[in-house]
């Protein structure tokens, strides 16, 4: 699912100088924080967006990470990604989509602004590596700290049921996406 959150009406056959910027929040969840984190982070970058009047050519778009396409990325102005950890790396669909995009892009990206958020039970550090060293392949600049969501999950019964983000966390992943939207607005 991609969602082109502002404009509505946007094409991707704008040239540069009419495309704005974009912010590419690049998401996969399997239990559903990982999802509400990125809608949230979405809504503080829509927040920031109005807050400062933007034109109608700058825009957030939430893209699924099996759907997210190098185009995508080098259209892009700054990057999100979020993914939840699993078995102590990113989840696999996070994996591929950097499989697939990595040298598509590589060298071609190189300085744009990007942040991580990732949803875990009780650790996160191992998908926070992962991310960060192909963000630092690609020569990304990490603006902000990763944000890590604990769900405190240690059974397999509680790691794979659906999960529902606190509020107090939604409201870190919006102050990230109000970051970077800051950053390209």
């Amino acid at each position: 699912m991609v969602i082109s959150t502002f404009p509505e009406d946007s094409t991707d056959t704008a040239t540069d100088n009419q495309r704005g910027a974009t912010l590419l929040i690049v998401w996969h969840s399997r239990t559903g924080a990982a999802r509400q984190m990125a809608e949230a982070a979405r809504q503080g970058a829509m927040d920031i967006f109005e807050e400062l009047e933007v034109g109608p050519q700058t825009r957030c778009i939430l893209s699924q990470a099996a759907e997210t396409t190098p185009d995508q990325m080098l259209q892009a102005s700054a990057y999100l990604f979020c993914c939840p950890e699993n078995l102590a790396s990113m989840s696999g669909a996070m994996k591929e989509f950097f499989d697939t995009c990595y040298y598509p892009v590589l060298d071609r990206i190189a300085g744009l602004p990007y942040a991580l958020m990732v949803s875990a039970g009780t650790d996160g550090a191992g998908a926070v590596r992962q991310m960060q060293r192909i963000c630092t392949g690609w020569r990304l600049r990490e603006v902000a700290e990763p944000l890590l969501i604990r769900s405190g999950a240690q059974t397999p019964e509680a790691i794979l049921a659906p999960k529902r983000v606190q509020e107090t966390d939604l409201d870190a992943c919006r102050t990230m996406g109000a970051t970077l939207a800051a950053l390209i607005a």
